[in-house]
């Protein structure tokens, strides 16, 4: 397992982390129980990850609960992530249906408090804005917050996690100008390159950590996805639609020769993909099996993608039709 820095914090965290919403959530085709769950952040540990990424809103508290019991005792070998911004109390969980948003001073100090407890420390290294907007990136307030906090010891470092769906490039690029933010999250796959190209160039500029999620594209990249896939409406996936997925297909037909030629899988030359880009310090892959915690890991092993075969990628990926992009509804 290869480490970086994360972005102007200076932590240290594995190339390879674990994205811990699996395990408190039936999003992804299957409902982890718990005793399965913490074999596989024991797993993860094991093989040498040590960035746990999860929030308070996964399963209302489960998956920081699940994280708290398993590293009892072993605060000081391990990165904590969690993020807030959800008032999920009595709010029904389904895919991507957002709940509302709050980020004032009272309920964050809240929320941290109560991810705190769950978690069994005393501080987070790494603290998040959970699907941020415009107004809330552009508020002071809520900065301001972040700067009493870290004075007080109970976090580290900051992240904006950009979402829930693809794209919101804006707020990307003015988060990252806040200077308490060290990091911040995204989807990015070799599929899907904007707008994190984009903020990957700008965040080289501000040193800030890119985070990347849906690295497998929602399963295209692993095989779990093909055109004969169901997907149930409650599932994080549901929004990938018959012609997305069989353009995607196509896609990844195109980029099998690259994969063959470096002895690599679909999926690995996924991995590797990223793990070569200038700026990534993360990757969270979407695991729900101690076996794959374990074929992950071995993916950060410092063998990447050469300039040649990066560039062929890039011919490709500049040849596909766009795609449209989230953002912060704009008013006059």
């Amino acid at each position: 397992m290869k480490y970086k820095r994360l972005g102007k914090s200076g932590i240290k965290v594995s190339e390879i982390g674990f994205g811990a919403w699996s395990i408190a959530l039936a999003w992804w085709g299957k409902k982890i129980e718990e005793d399965e769950a913490k074999r596989m952040l024991k797993k993860a540990y094991d093989v040498g990850i040590n960035f746990f990424e999860t929030a308070d809103m996964y399963g209302k508290g489960k998956s920081e609960k699940l994280i708290g019991e398993v590293f009892k005792g072993m605060r000081d070998e391990i990165v904590l992530s969690t993020k807030y911004g959800y008032d999920f109390a009595g709010a029904q969980q389904i895919g991507h249906s957002e709940l509302p948003q709050k980020f004032d001073p009272d309920f964050t100090n809240q929320a941290l408090n109560n991810s705190l407890e769950r978690l069994q420390t005393d501080h987070v290294d790494v603290y998040g804005l959970h699907n941020p907007k415009l107004r809330h990136i552009r508020d002071d307030t809520i900065f301001q917050t972040f700067d009493r906090l870290m004075e007080e010891g109970k976090i580290k470092a900051c992240q904006a996690a950009l979402g829930p769906a693809i794209g919101w490039t804006q707020e990307g690029l003015e988060v990252m100008e806040r200077e308490n933010i060290s990091a911040v999250q995204t989807v990015y796959n070799i599929l899907e390159q904007t707008p994190g190209n984009e903020l990957l160039e700008n965040a080289s500029k501000k040193d800030v950590g890119i985070l990347v999620r849906v690295p497998d594209a929602s399963g295209i990249l692993t095989g779990k996805v093909n055109e004969k896939t169901k997907i149930d409406e409650k599932d994080h996936r549901s929004v990938r639609k018959g012609e997305w997925i069989h353009a995607a297909i196509k896609k990844v037909e195109q980029l099998r020769p690259i994969a063959e030629r470096n002895g690599l899988s679909i999926t690995e030359l996924a991995i590797k993909f990223i793990l070569s880009k200038q700026g990534i310090t993360s990757v969270f892959p979407t695991v729900i099996s101690e076996q794959e915690v374990e074929q992950f890991a071995m993916m950060s092993d410092g063998n990447y993608l050469n300039a040649s075969d990066m560039k062929e990628i890039d011919d490709l990926y500049n040849t596909w039709p766009p795609y449209e992009l989230k953002a912060t509804p704009q008013t006059a």
